[in-house]
């Protein structure tokens, strides 16, 4: 049996399979675009379109609010006036995170190789839908889907704070009320001043600061992980990262980035790309506080962790999960498993719950990770109250340089 080394990155894989893995690498770049026109396609026969007020005025439901008064008062107002995202008029029963374990753990495995793979608990998929936010609305349908989590799997304590203890997921304009009340609270006041603390009614990309901002305000611990590289395929010595705040624990554990530790995780080498330390450190994430015995060859977690909002220069998604494969020749294989604001709620329950093509719109390999920057947030657990709440409006960060 004889090895070969992938000229684009550099993965061992067997000799006879190299053309297949190499060729993958062009269909990944354009993956998107493929997923996009595939989806629209399948749109024409099952997309139902959302209420009517939300279509031909997606900015209604919150329209009446007044921006006036104390933000405690514009508090209990929005608390009245929000609504449901369209979204979720339709529950996917079972869950699309329920159908994505079966999946993972059917999955055909080698008797030579094995897998583990990580998943946040409940997770809703929401879409940018057609009439409403395509091309600007993935940042909000990204704190959508980290909300569905929070609601769900933190019942005891985000429940009650999370949207006035409204109990769901708002819609895009309620959710921008919301900012708009963070903002006028203190949270992140230098951020706010780009758009001049208003954004009700805009069609505006946001970030991983304002998804912060938000979900702080409500004192729920928001945390952002920088991450930039020099070029996207640049091999570089690893600089001391920065780090402030609490985030240094899952910087400083053995299994991240040290040279010569030992783990569960297979270290990487001194000198190493700045994509496999962003897929190392997401794996140290999902796998904190975990047992990762491993059992058979596809081995699937379901953890307590929160999934992470996640930001490149052009769009954002969520990874809900990571999976380590364990190759034959010794090296490993990171692949992020993500739910994409760009695709079709029910194109994707469709295939999850038949068992076939779903790994065309979840896995993605370290090797896609082309941009030279990306940005995490992540939510940790607990409720922030008097001194704490008051830092929190101050945004921090861990920031990698490679």
């Amino acid at each position: 049996m004889s090895w070969s080394s992938c000229p684009f990155c550099q993965q061992q894989v067997l000799s006879k399979e190299l053309e297949r893995h190499a060729n993958n690498h062009f269909e990944d770049e354009d993956l998107a675009k493929q997923c996009q026109d595939e989806e629209y396609i399948a749109l024409e026969h099952i997309w139902v379109r959302p209420e009517k007020s939300l279509v031909d005025n997606p900015m209604q439901p919150a329209s009446d609010f007044p921006r006036s008064g104390s933000p405690d008062e514009n508090i209990r107002r929005l608390v009245s006036l929000q609504v449901r995202d369209a979204n979720r008029k339709c529950e996917v029963n079972p869950d699309l995170m329920t159908l994505l374990k079966s999946c993972l753990e059917s999955e055909p495995g080698k008797s030579n190789s094995t897998s583990i793979t990580i998943l946040s608990g409940y997770v809703d998929h929401f879409q940018s839908l057609k009439f409403e936010d395509v091309g600007w609305g993935c940042g909000w349908r990204n704190i959508q889907m980290l909300a569905s989590h929070l609601l769900v799997q933190r019942r005891e304590e985000a429940r009650e704070v999370l949207f006035g203890g409204a109990g769901f997921v708002p819609d895009i304009p309620s959710l921008q009320r919301w900012l708009e009340i963070a903002w006028e609270k203190g949270f992140d006041a230098a951020g706010s001043n780009d758009f001049d603390r208003k954004i009700y009614g805009k069609r505006t990309w946001i970030g991983t600061t304002e998804c912060a901002a938000l979900f702080r305000s409500f004192g729920l611990r928001a945390r952002i992980v920088d991450f930039c590289f020099s070029t996207p395929s640049d091999v570089v010595k690893v600089k001391p990262p920065k780090v402030i705040g609490p985030i240094d624990r899952y910087l400083n554990r053995p299994d991240t980035c040290e040279p010569g530790s030992s783990s569960n995780a297979k270290s990487f080498p001194e000198l190493v790309g700045g994509q496999p330390l962003l897929a190392n450190w997401v794996w140290s994430y999902f796998s904190d506080n975990t047992s990762l015995t491993k059992s058979g060859c596809n081995r699937v977690i379901v953890t307590k962790k929160a999934p992470l909002y996640f930001q490149h220069d052009g769009h954002s998604r969520t990874i809900v999960g990571i999976q380590l494969k364990s190759l034959p020749n010794g090296t490993q294989q990171f692949t992020f498993l993500i739910f994409d604001p760009g695709h079709n709620t029910k194109v994707l329950e469709s295939c999850l719950s038949k068992k076939a093509g779903w790994q065309r719109f979840i896995k993605r390999g370290v090797h896609t990770l082309k941009k030279t920057e990306y940005q995490l947030c992540y939510v940790d657990p607990g409720i922030a109250t008097g001194a704490e709440m008051e830092k929190l409006k101050s945004l921090d960060s861990a920031r990698f340089e490679f």
